[in-house]
């Protein structure tokens, strides 16, 4: 157990949460309850973490609470708020894997206590609840859980981590194996998915739900039934054979589907699971403890922190947006277009925003459509019980299409989700300008190309913006916020206030041609399919990239992206960039045969390359091995990245990282794409120098 003096002095800038307690008269109960209260002195907005000076605190809090000898002893948490694990921030500072092993043979330590007690142990769990935050409550002989919780996770594997304070050993014991790859794995490699309280309670995770108001008067309650022997909470029977054999082949199929086994905590976290068949504690803990120490020096995992910053911090506080004073309500929204891409937006706008929604397009049987859509959209929340009847009726009601553009007269912010095609949306703003008032935002999702070339023939230029989103649009984070040579801070302010309000994270990006994100997949993909025409397999190509683990192969993101799509803008960077970006003859007649996918699949689920592919592709006679395509990847999207930063296109490395995390789904433990390029020697080697500055994203020299 690391003691308060080590801790304090390795540690000196911990956000401390302390654990205090006191004892609780309880009707019915002889003795009092020892009640332990988790707080960092914050409020909600900032949950409690456990660094080091953390688990000395809740350690004394217990010495405390042993001492009285109470009846038993209880743990809850600030209000709305148990713990939400460790102090990341903390483990930036890790220097040596001894001190990362002290560290995590203290959190079990201090746990374990819970569980090992001879006095009944309860985890009154008031609100979020995830990592170590969810391991200490199961480290508690009984749980109860609040309904209103709005998360619990645990969100280690998602960051290139594992649970390594006794969530591994515990969870598949308490509720299955099956349940607790769910739980650990998929769910956190599914964007970091949360469990609903409903969901907890049915898993076996808590041993009974209560409602937030009267939570902790109940929790109370039912903690003298159990000590009175009154109520026996019920365990479920754990198979040991062959469902436990079929949970870790459903873990590894998971984790080789999701990461190609790029990810050290993924693969861990499976070892660590299998091992909880037959360990008992002391077995399964030091084994924790000893990976736990191992993954938190590597580089991967601090990859992972540098994501989990970007995303947690950076993208709530944008770069080079202006002052929020300066953004205009918005009131009522206008859609052009009632296509699919318009649609979602339309469902968006309308769910986030609850203002007026009108979408026009050019027949009525294409309006109706989109309107149809985003009313099923609706009623598929209701059917999930995300909304109420009464909202999914009043959200209906906001939304409506029509034909004539005169229908944006009041709407304060338009934007279009037309046909990517520079004359077709010049001709749509010079139409909808005709009609909505002078400070109205015209707002564009294009994809490629120029806000300022779409703007130039207006009146007012300076209300154009670009407000790309990605697809599908209601699962990806990210917008690019693109400011033209002449939208002004009104118009660009407004932008990031309807971004937030949409619940997405916003990006200020430079008029350069495809912006981020398009501009560096094409590069990639591009160079990978070129590979292929000089005569790569279609195999070997697109499995090349698998040691990142990226989220699909080139030729799957190819299918994702839509063909069409990929080649009009690979023509447009190639009129652009043309020394960089070519344009595969083969991609056109692969676009001309109106093929959508390389890969075709046989009864049995094995891949192949569709025949009529193999048939119109070209190839040359110059293959390109597996290691050979991945370099000649990595070197094009390290030259791109560092062209862009140049051209200011965004301000910082940081900025392309956190792009291609939320708007491209690149894995956490990568860091994006500039730290491991920094780590894998590309980007010295192409431009002479690193990214980030040392130790960012990477563990310290020693």
């Amino acid at each position: 157990m690391i003691s308060a003096e080590q801790a304090k002095t390795a540690f000196p800038d911990e956000v401390v949460t302390r654990a205090t307690n006191r004892l609780v008269s309880v009707p019915g109960l002889d003795k009092p309850v020892a009640l332990i209260t988790i707080d960092n002195g914050h409020d909600h907005t900032r949950p409690s973490t456990f660094g080091p000076q953390g688990l000395v605190s809740l350690n004394a809090a217990l010495d405390e609470a042993f001492a009285a000898a109470p009846a038993a002893i209880a743990v809850t948490g600030k209000p709305f708020v148990f713990a939400v694990g460790a102090d990341l921030d903390g483990v930036e500072q890790i220097a040596s894997r001894d001190l990362a092993a002290q560290i995590a043979q203290s959190g079990h330590d201090v746990f374990r206590r819970f569980t090992e007690s001879d006095i009944p142990t309860f985890a009154f769990v008031n609100g979020a609840v995830m990592g170590g935050g969810l391991e200490l409550a199961l480290s508690c002989h009984y749980r109860t859980l609040s309904d209103n919780t709005a998360a619990i996770s645990f969100p280690e594997v998602f960051l290139g981590l594992f649970p390594g304070w006794g969530g591994t050993q515990l969870l598949p014991n308490l509720i299955g194996p099956d349940a607790a790859v769910t739980v650990i794995i998929e769910n956190a490699l599914n964007q970091n998915k949360m469990l609903k309280p409903a969901q907890a309670a049915e898993l076996g995770i808590t041993d009974e739900l209560f409602g937030s108001a009267d939570f902790l008067e109940e929790s109370l309650r039912w903690l003298a039934k159990v000590v009175r022997g009154e109520h026996t909470p019920r365990r479920r029977a754990i198979d040991r054979g062959e469902e436990w054999d079929a949970a870790i082949g459903r873990a590894k199929a998971i984790v080789d589907g999701k990461t190609k086994g790029a990810s050290p905590g993924a693969n861990k976290a499976v070892e660590l699971l299998e091992l909880a068949r037959t360990a008992d504690l002391d077995t399964g803990y030091t084994a924790e403890s000893e990976a736990l120490a191992d993954v938190l020096m590597t580089d991967p995992l601090r990859a992972g922190l540098y994501s989990f910053n970007l995303v947690n911090k950076r993208a709530k506080r944008p770069v080079g947006a202006p002052d929020k004073s300066l953004a205009r309500e918005v009131g009522k929204v206008g859609i052009v277009g009632a296509g699919l891409m318009a649609s979602q937006l339309g469902a968006l706008f309308v769910r986030r925003l609850q203002v007026p929604v009108v979408l026009t397009d050019v027949d009525q049987e294409r309006v109706d459509q989109g309107v149809s859509y985003v009313h099923e959209e609706v009623d598929r929340l209701l059917g999930k019980q995300r909304i109420s009847p009464d909202e999914a009726n009043r959200l209906k009601a906001l939304v409506s299409g029509t034909l004539d553009k005169a229908a944006f007269a009041d709407a304060d912010f338009v934007i279009e989700a037309v046909f990517e095609d520079l004359g077709v949306k010049r001709q749509v703003f010079a139409e909808v300008e005709q009609h909505v008032a002078a400070e109205a935002v015209l707002a564009t999702n294009t994809s490629s190309l120029s806000i300022t070339d779409m703007a130039a023939e207006l009146r007012h230029p300076e209300r154009v913006v670009g407000f790309h989103f990605f697809n599908p649009v209601a699962v990806l984070p990210l917008v690019e916020v693109v400011r033209g040579e002449r939208t002004d801070d009104e118009t660009l302010a407004t932008a990031f206030a309807v971004g937030k309000d949409l619940k997405k994270s916003c990006v200020l990006v430079k008029d350069a041609p495809a912006f981020v994100v398009n501009r560096l997949l094409t590069r990639f993909l591009g160079e990978v399919l070129a590979t292929v025409d000089e005569g790569t397999p279609f195999e070997v190509a697109d499995s090349a990239l698998d040691p990142l683990g990226l989220p699909m192969s080139p030729l799957t993101l190819l299918q994702l992206v839509g063909p069409p799509v990929a080649l009009h803008v690979a023509e447009t960077m190639h009129t652009a960039f043309p020394d960089r970006y070519g344009v595969s003859e083969n991609l056109k007649r692969f676009v001309d045969a109106g093929k959508s996918a390389v890969w075709t699949w046989d009864d049995k689920g094995n891949q192949q390359v569709d025949p009529e592919v193999a048939e119109l592709w070209r190839q040359g006679d110059a293959p390109s091995s597996a290691e050979q395509v991945r370099e000649r990847a990595l070197s094009a999207i390290a030259e791109e990245a560092r062209i862009m930063l140049d051209e200011g296109v965004v301000s910082e490395a940081q900025d392309i990282d956190l792009c291609l995390i939320l708007g491209a789904g690149w894995p956490f433990w990568l860091g994006g794409i500039t730290p491991y390029l920094d780590r894998s020697g590309v980007s010295e080697k192409v431009n002479g120098k690193p990214f980030l500055a040392p130790g960012v994203a990477s563990v310290p020299a020693a």
